[in-house]
């Protein structure tokens, strides 16, 4: 049987002095009501005060800084990761190479050590009844502590970034940025995109904070509690990794920390990006309606509380799951890609423009007579698994060859690439000769080495177009 402590707020403020008669001596003093944002300066300073978080804020704001700067300041490239390839080239690349990492990794540990702590640490001191009893509104209680918790992971996300961003342009600078289709971006342009992509990675943050604040309300002093954005998260990431249909992939709130990619194409591929982030805040809502839920309908009374049990499936789990089965429904009705989304005619077209792009960029590293993407009617003929079984879909298996010409060439170019192309529509494309084109990975300039842009390079594809 629950009890739960009553909000006070019919029953205080101006409203309820004119009604109970404000002098009346006989009348108890009237009860001021403790507004939502001085519990919100207390929150704060709570979870200030924690040597965890102060560690947590010291290590977001300044471990990328310098880790962008040792990378850049290595003979060796993280060519593994996206963006990883131009680290030595501009500062606008570490930071997308931190965020890379962090939507795969520290983003959904910050939220379970922030959020997923924010109640449970009440459970565990004890210290519910004196909160109740001073504060008297468990609403208010429970939009100061959301808001504290949600205020602690937003300053980690821009400790992450701006860290990033210094050391990049302290340590390489501010220089142009090649986009996944190899068209080359300012600096100003580089920055502003960047900017956009640290923003959009907000959503599927508050979305996992959301799911932290739930499962600290539903699980109470229990460490699953604790974990559970985390948790979420990977089984997020593994489904990624799986060959889902793509509105599957989209209505999963996880897929905002990849769908940034698309900033960085010319035409930029929105609709994935927009689709997650609407996603991903949506999520974030109804998890945290739902925290608030269960939270007023607790028993503070009990001191041996530890959960609410059978209600945190039906309450917490269930809107969720149900949730996720009407967008996989409407994306699938409202968009007009099936399947994976990877076609043959897809990737042949992305390979032929960025091939085109890098074309341009590695003929000015070598002082040739400029050409235009134009001239060079770049094609791609891309088979997977020497031609046996469907032509589409991710793998490591295509095989490219990519023809361009030269303005009083009467012979084509040819060039081989091996591509692997992982499920979200990102492909890595690696050069196999001619070694004059893109067998070498450094290329010789009238100022010294360079990184050959022809050698490998990362490109995607737009999982909601048709062609």
């Amino acid at each position: 049987m629950t009890a739960p402590v009553a909000d006070t707020d019919a029953g205080t403020g101006p409203d309820a002095d004119a009604r109970t008669g404000v002098g009346d001596r006989s009348r108890p003093p009237a009860v001021h009501r403790v507004s939502v944002w001085r519990i919100y300066r207390f929150e704060l300073v709570k979870l200030m005060a924690q040597w965890r978080v102060r560690l947590l804020v010291l290590a977001c704001w300044l471990a990328p800084g310098l880790f962008v700067a040792g990378v850049s300041a290595q003979s060796t490239l993280p060519s593994d990761t996206l963006f990883g390839r131009w680290t030595h080239a501009t500062g606008w690349a570490g930071p997308l190479v931190i965020l890379g990492f962090a939507g795969t990794w520290a983003l959904p540990l910050l939220t379970s050590l922030v959020a997923g702590d924010v109640f449970a640490a009440e459970d565990r001191l004890g210290t519910w009844r004196h909160l109740l009893v001073a504060v008297r509104s468990p609403r208010r209680l429970f939009a100061a502590k959301s808001l504290a918790g949600l205020s602690v992971v937003v300053l980690l996300v821009a400790g992450l970034a701006c860290s990033s961003v210094a050391g990049g342009l302290v340590s390489v600078g501010n220089r142009a940025l090649v986009g996944l289709d190899g068209h080359v971006l300012s600096p100003r342009d580089a920055a502003v995109r960047v900017l956009l992509a640290w923003v959009c990675a907000l959503a599927p943050t508050l979305a996992l904070a959301a799911i932290g604040l739930l499962g600290s309300v539903a699980l109470g002093r229990s460490p699953t509690g604790l974990l559970l954005p985390a948790l979420v998260a990977l089984a997020m990431q593994v489904a990624q990794m799986l060959p889902l249909p793509v509105a599957v992939r989209l209505a999963l709130p996880g897929y905002a920390f990849i769908a940034w990619n698309g900033l960085f194409t010319d035409p930029g591929q929105l609709g994935p990006l927009l689709i997650a982030s609407l996603v991903a805040l949506v999520w974030a809502v109804l998890a945290t309606a739902l925290a608030h839920l269960l939270f007023t309908r607790r028993d503070f009374t009990n001191p041996a509380y530890d959960g609410a049990g059978r209600r945190a499936v039906t309450i917490g789990l269930l809107p969720l799951a149900a949730l996720t089965a009407l967008t996989v429904a409407l994306i699938g009705a409202a968009t007009p890609a099936t399947g994976s989304g990877i076609s043959q005619a897809k990737i042949e077209k992305s390979l032929a423009t960025a091939f085109g792009q890098l074309y341009r960029l590695q003929t000015g590293q070598l002082n040739r007579p400029a050409v235009t993407v134009a001239q060079l009617r770049t094609t791609a003929a891309c088979v997977k698994s020497d031609g046996r079984g469907a032509q589409e879909g991710a793998g490591n298996d295509w095989r490219c060859v990519v023809t361009w010409h030269l303005p009083g060439a009467a012979v084509a170019g040819t060039a081989v690439y091996q591509l692997d192309v992982t499920s979200d529509g990102r492909f890595v494309a690696d050069g196999d000769g001619p070694k004059e084109v893109n067998g070498y990975f450094l290329v010789r300039t009238s100022y010294g080495d360079a990184p050959n842009p022809l050698w490998q390079f990362d490109g995607i594809v737009d999982l909601l177009r048709t062609h």
